[in-house]
């Protein structure tokens, strides 16, 4: 999807070529992948010559929210101060976010 996003519209070979050397997928499996998300209604394609063209249907935020949504639905009990808390304890999240979490906090009360 990020490569979705930041060029707007990709073919199966452009998001292949897009992705970093190292990690490089299959053709076949990003096909694969793009067709997930389309079937999802993350992206859609277009006929562009013989290719096809996806394009994000969804912005960014609004499918990390979903994302985020599900996660905590599924993993969290409904919770997100649980998936939060979480994140607090067990990543190395840095001062300037901790600031900003708390600002938002306190905006809440």
């Amino acid at each position: 999807m990020k490569v979705l996003w930041d060029r707007g519209r990709a073919t199966v070979r452009e998001v292949v070529t897009a992705l970093p050397r190292r990690r490089q997928p299959a053709y076949s499996t990003v096909l694969t992948m793009l067709r997930i998300l389309e079937q999802k209604g993350y992206a859609r394609h277009e006929k562009v010559g013989r290719a096809f063209a996806y394009v994000p249907v969804l912005g960014r935020e609004q499918a990390q929210r979903s994302a985020v949504q599900r996660l905590v639905s599924q993993l969290f009990d409904d919770s997100p101060g649980s998936l939060a808390l979480n994140i607090i304890e067990n990543e190395d999240v840095d001062g300037v976010a901790l600031e900003a979490l708390r600002a938002k906090i306190e905006g809440l009360q």
